[in-house]
C-alpha cells in the first residue's frame, strides 16, 4: 500500500496548505510531506529490489525498476527544494518581492505552498500509473499545476512566459494524447488481453511484438513531439528559457530535474513498444536526429547568453537531447549512461539552481554584466558551489556526468554511430566553453568592495548539503542505488 500513501502524501500537504492561515504552518506541512515522500520513495525502490514490480488495484498503480527511480529521484530534489523554499520565500518577502503589505505575503505563500505539492503528486502518478492514458493525464496534470508557478511573480514577463509555456505543452500534449489513442488501436486486436482496453502497461510490454507496427510507427511520432515538447527537445524547447527564468528558483530546479524526468518517462515507455514492435532502428534514428539537434541548437544561445537563469535553461535542452540521444544509440551500455545520466544530471542541475537563486536574491539581478565582482568574494560558499557544480554539469572529471557521458559516446562508437558521436563531442565542446567561460567569469572576478555575506540558513545549508552529495557521487553510489539503476535501464532494453 505504499503507492498510494506516496500519491496522497503531497496532496494532502497542498490541500492543507490552501487552508492554513499562516505561513509558518505552510512550510511545516511541505517538509513534512517531502520527508515522508522520500521515505516512501526509499520502501518502493526497496519492494521492487525484491520483488521486481510492485502492481496494485488491477494495474492502476504499477512500479518497475524504471518507475522506482524516477519516484526517487523526484522525491529526492523535492525534498532539497521544500528545504532552500523555505529561506528563498522568506527572503522574497523580506526584500518586497510579493508587494508591499502582509495580506500579500500570505497569498503568495499559500499559492506556493499549494501548487508545489500538487505538481509533485502529478509527477508521482506520472511514474506510478500503470495505465498509458493516466499516464498522459498526469503529465497534463505537471502543466496545469506548474503553470501557474511560472506567473508567481505577476509581472508580464512572468504571464508572457506561463501563455508560452501552457499554448507550447498543450500542442504538445495533444500529439501526446493522439499517440496514446494509436498505441490502444495498434493493440485492440491482441487475442485473450480482454484488459488491453485499459492500455495497461505490463500487457502492452508483454504483446508489444504483436502490435500493428504501422500505426506504432506513428503512435511514437506523436509521443516523441508531445512528450518531446514537455522535455523541452528542440525544435520543441521555446518555452524554457521563459519558463525557467520567470518561476520561483525552486519550482524553476523542479521543472528542470524532475518534470524533465518524467517526460523522458514517457517517451521511454513508448520507445519500448515501438522497439518491440517494429525493431530498435525506427525510434532509435529519430531519437538521435532530435537529440542532436537539441545539443546542437542549445551551443549558440549557451555562448552568447548573458543571462545566468536562461543560461541554465538552455543547458537542460542540451542535456535532454544528451538522454534522448543515448536513447536512441539503444543496447544495454547505452541504457546504463542513460539512466546514470538521469540521476546525476538531477543532482547537480538542481544544485546550479539554488546556487543562481542565491546570487539572484543576493544581486537583484540574473544578468552577468550587472554582477560587479566575483561572487565567491562576496559570496563565498555560493561562489564555490557554483563553479564546482558548473564543471560538473559539462562533464569534467572526476565528476559523475563524465562518467555517464563517456558511456554514452562509448556505446555510440561501438554501435558504429560515428558522425552523431563526433556531433556529441563537438556540441559537447560548444557548451563547456559557454559555460565555463560565463560562470567563471561570473564567479572569478575581481574582488569587491563589498563585505562578505555570511551562511544563511535554510538556503545554503540545503546547497552544501547538495553538494556534497555531488561530490560523493562521483566517487560512489550505494549498491542499491546503483542495482535500482541497473534495473531501470534493463528495463529499457527488455533484459
Amino acid at each position: 500500500m505504499i503507492l498510494p500513501i506516496l500519491l496522497l502524501t503531497p496532496f494532502a500537504a497542498g490541500v492543507f496548505s490552501a487552508l492554513a492561515r499562516t505561513r509558518r504552518a505552510m512550510e511545516i506541512a511541505n517538509l513534512a510531506a517531502f520527508s515522508l515522500a522520500f521515505v516512501l520513495a526509499l520502501g518502493i525502490a526497496k519492494q521492487v529490489l525484491d520483488t521486481g514490480s510492485v502492481s496494485l488495484w488491477g494495474g492502476f498503480l504499477y512500479a518497475d525498476h524504471l518507475s522506482a527511480l524516477v519516484c526517487l529521484l523526484t522525491a529526492s530534489v523535492s525534498l532539497v527544494c521544500a528545504v532552500y523554499a523555505v529561506g528563498y520565500l522568506r527572503e522574497d518577502e523580506r526584500s518586497g518581492a510579493f508587494g508591499g503589505d502582509d495580506p500579500a505575503s500570505t497569498s503568495q505563500f499559500r499559492k506556493y505552498y499549494t501548487l508545489t505539492p500538487l505538481f509533485v503528486t502529478s509527477m508521482f502518478l506520472v511514474a506510478l500509473a500503470g495505465n498509458l492514458g493516466v499516464m498522459w493525464v498526469a503529465i497534463e496534470a505537471t502543466t496545469l499545476a506548474s503553470v501557474f508557478l511560472v506567473t508567481f511573480y505577476g509581472k508580464a514577463t512572468s504571464l508572457e512566459a506561463a501563455w508560452k509555456y501552457a499554448m507550447i505543452g498543450g500542442v504538445g500534449l495533444s500529439m501526446a494524447l493522439f499517440g496514446t489513442v494509436l498505441a490502444y488501436y495498434a493493440g485492440h486486436h491482441l487475442a485473450g488481453t480482454d484488459t488491453i482496453a485499459g492500455l495497461n502497461w505490463p500487457v502492452l510490454a508483454r504483446h508489444a511484438a504483436q502490435l500493428d507496427p504501422t500505426t506504432m510507427r506513428l503512435a511514437f511520432i506523436m509521443a516523441l513531439l508531445g512528450y518531446g515538447t514537455k522535455a523541452g527537445l528542440a525544435p520543441m524547447h521555446t518555452w524554457k528559457p521563459d519558463a525557467y527564468s520567470e518561476a520561483p528558483v525552486p519550482a524553476a530546479a523542479i521543472l528542470s530535474t524532475a518534470m524533465l524526468n518524467c517526460a523522458l518517462y514517457g517517451l521511454i515507455r513508448f520507445y519500448i513498444l515501438t522497439s518491440r514492435s517494429v525493431g530498435p532502428e525506427f525510434p532509435g534514428r529519430l531519437l538521435l536526429i532530435f537529440g542532436l539537434l537539441s545539443m546542437g541548437i542549445s551551443v549558440p544561445f549557451v555562448l552568447v547568453q548573458k543571462n545566468f537563469r536562461r543560461l541554465l535553461a538552455y543547458h537542460t535542452i542540451d542535456h535532454a537531447g544528451i538522454m534522448a540521444m543515448a536513447l536512441g544509440v539503444g543496447g544495454k551500455l547505452a541504457a546504463l549512461g542513460l539512466m546514470l545520466h538521469m540521476t546525476y544530471h538531477t543532482v547537480a542541475k538542481s544544485l546550479l539552481f539554488l546556487c543562481a537563486g542565491n546570487v539572484y536574491q543576493h544581486y537583484k539581478t540574473d544578468l552577468f554584466d550587472k554582477v560587479k565582482g566575483g561572487v565567491i568574494h562576496v559570496i563565498p560558499a555560493t561562489g564555490a558551489v557554483f563553479l564546482m557544480a558548473t564543471l560538473a554539469i559539462v562533464g569534467m572529471p572526476p565528476f559523475s556526468l563524465f562518467q555517464s557521458e563517456f558511456l554514452i559516446v562509448r556505446a555510440a562508437f561501438g554501435a558504429g554511430l560515428y558522425l552523431p558521436t563526433a556531433l556529441f563531442i563537438l556540441f559537447g565542446t560548444g557548451i563547456f566553453a559557454g559555460a565555463v567561460l560565463h560562470v567563471g567569469g561570473l564567479v572569478l572576478g575581481p574582488a569587491s568592495p563589498e563585505p562578505v555575506t555570511p551562511l544563511v540558513p535554510w538556503r545554503d545549508f540545503s546547497m552544501l548539503g547538495l553538494a556534497a552529495v555531488l561530490v560523493i557521487v562521483a566517487f560512489w553510489l550505494p549498491g542499491p542505488l546503483l542495482e535500482l539503476i541497473r534495473g531501470a535501464a534493463n528495463v529499457v532494453t527488455g533484459g
